[in-house]
């Protein structure tokens, strides 16, 4: 079990690394737009540990994807 785990790991590390750099090195310098709380990219690192990379990969497409003016916004935690 703990090899899967480590596992798991592994494979989201390098997406969680992507979504920090944006989180400290770009969105800084870009207008909060965000209609959700948390934000998307706070919501994709949550679900990618939570749910590995394919489920929490399809969750997190889906919630940037809902991400525009006519979407819905609010509280939207991951499940």
């Amino acid at each position: 079990m703990r090899i899967i785990l480590s596992l798991k790991k592994i494979l989201i590390f390098p997406f969680v690394l992507l979504v920090r750099f944006y989180q400290g090195a770009i969105s800084p310098f870009t207008p909060a737009a965000c209609r959700f709380e948390p934000t998307c990219s706070h919501y994709t690192v949550e679900a990618l540990q939570k749910h590995g990379l394919f489920k929490g990969g399809w969750l997190a497409i889906k919630r940037i994807a809902s991400c525009h003016p006519w979407g819905k916004s609010g509280y939207d935690p991951v499940p």
